[in-house]
């Protein structure tokens, strides 16, 4: 399921239009996405936590030429599943 899939269902599921509804999830995208920025995670009980992580530096290789390279530590997003989506996925 795509962004646009995800609007036109919650659409159909709310009555809603489907500018409403991808307005609103695009406020939410963005507020999600600002405060892990900030170093917040955000925890949505039953679906899951947001959160930053830092990549530490290791070396890795070149899948074309085989030669060793050195990949740098970076910051990159985590999502954790809740107890209630593991759940669903038994």
């Amino acid at each position: 399921m795509n962004k646009a899939q995800l609007v036109e269902a919650i659409a159909e599921a709310t009555q809603q239009t489907k500018t409403s509804v991808e307005n609103t999830l695009n406020v939410a995208f963005d507020l999600i996405k600002a405060s892990v920025k900030k170093d917040e995670d955000v925890t949505l009980v039953g679906f899951g936590t947001f959160t930053k992580s830092k990549r530490q530096a290791r070396s890795g290789r070149n899948p074309q030429t085989g030669m060793e390279i050195k990949i740098p530590e970076m910051i990159v997003p985590r999502f954790r599943p809740g107890k209630e989506f593991k759940d669903l996925l038994k």
